[in-house]
């Protein structure tokens, strides 16, 4: 019966910081964008900038790889 007791003090002790953690991150303003993550998916892959090239050979032949794959699907 102790232990009963032990994980009731627990879970509520557990379900208390829980709540704290909500609330402060509630404040901070985690929670107020919620429309731009369902919306992110519809935009192009194209748009998003890639990175400048380094004059690495293997960067330049995986690139090569992908624009072959990206031609033929087109």
């Amino acid at each position: 019966m102790d232990i009963l007791y032990l994980m009731i003090l627990c879970s509520v002790s557990l379900a208390a910081i829980f709540l704290v953690v909500f609330i402060v991150n509630a404040r901070k303003g985690q929670f107020e964008d919620d429309e731009s993550p369902a919306v992110r998916i519809l935009f192009d892959s194209g748009e998003i900038k890639e990175k400048e090239d380094t004059g690495n050979k293997s960067d330049e032949k995986e690139k090569g790889e992908n624009n072959k794959i990206e031609e033929k699907s087109e």
